[in-house]
């Protein structure tokens, strides 16, 4: 049983042409060096094979130091909210669109309240706020 298990490995020789016509087949089907620049597994570097790894690492630290002096030139929150570029809001991120929303119907409820509470030319002709000749109905 336990023979039954085993692979067999075929070791019968394979001729010059065979080995040929398979090496041609699978060089044809080979993806082309800017494919494999694309997705990383070419290096696109002119750098010697013993230097690329130190090229890299380089590379690495400057993007590093450049995202370091980016953020320390950062403005603060505060200020931020000071030139409102950010929302003078606590609440989560997620809700701050219907917060503004919200605030913007409150408001023009507000204004439509007090347009409906306002008072008639006449009264201010009256109280003498406008003058006769200011009336906005005539």
């Amino acid at each position: 049983m336990a023979e039954a298990e085993q692979v067999k490995v075929d070791e019968t020789p394979i001729s010059p042409i065979q080995r040929r016509d398979s090496l041609e087949k699978h060089l044809q089907t080979r993806p082309d060096p800017k494919d494999l620049k694309d997705r990383h597994i070419l290096l696109d570097t002119n750098a010697a094979p013993s230097l690329q790894s130190a090229a890299q690492d380089l590379e690495r630290q400057r993007a590093t130091d450049s995202l370091k002096k980016g953020l320390e030139k950062r403005p603060e929150k505060e200020e931020l909210i000071e030139r409102n570029i950010l929302p003078d809001s606590t609440a989560a991120p997620g809700i701050q669109g219907q917060q503004k929303e919200l605030e913007k119907h409150m408001r023009a409820d507000s204004l439509e309240e007090k347009m409906k509470n306002r008072p008639k030319p006449e009264e201010l002709i009256k109280e003498g706020i406008l003058q006769a000749d200011e009336d906005p109905t005539k």
